[in-house]
């Protein structure tokens, strides 16, 4: 079953079918943390997220996808709000009703990155990284501009 959730006239829901990619390839080909992403790539990470769009009408204004186990763990991706409808707290909506999806609860720990939206996520409860020292990673700046291995 696909939840929506109503206020004023926008909504969210996690229902896949309602998703416009085209929008939400639109918006993160030219994010800084997926700029040039391919859109079969988009298409791909959909397919293995929880989704959760933003609508007004029968318009998709954000989007926003977990990447989870469904038991302990959760991480936050890709969350955006179209230009025109930002200023009206729903980011700020849209991280509250992903963090009470009846799905998942009970976790461990929730995990994202950002650059520019720290304020966004504290007010939901997110803090900076309690052991650094303890978190790893790999990262390709260039993974949608690169040549593939040998290649």
């Amino acid at each position: 079953m696909d939840d929506v959730w109503r206020r004023d006239e926008y909504e969210i829901s996690t229902d896949p079918a309602r998703l416009r990619l085209d929008v939400v390839h639109g918006f993160l080909r030219t994010s800084y943390w997926a700029e040039n992403i391919p859109r079969a790539v988009v298409a791909r990470s959909v397919r293995h997220s929880l989704n959760f769009g933003v609508y007004r009408g029968g318009e998709q204004v954000g989007y926003a996808r977990v990447v989870t186990d469904r038991a302990v763990f959760g991480f936050v991706m890709d969350v955006f709000v179209l230009p025109p409808h930002r200023g009206r707290g729903l980011a700020k909506w849209l991280m509250a009703t992903i963090l009470a999806h009846p799905e998942l609860q009970g976790f461990r720990r929730w995990m994202l990155t950002t650059k520019d939206a720290h304020g966004v996520y504290a007010q939901v409860g997110f803090t900076p990284c309690s052991a650094p020292e303890q978190v790893m990673e790999i990262v390709r700046r260039n993974a949608y501009t690169a040549a593939p291995p040998g290649g």
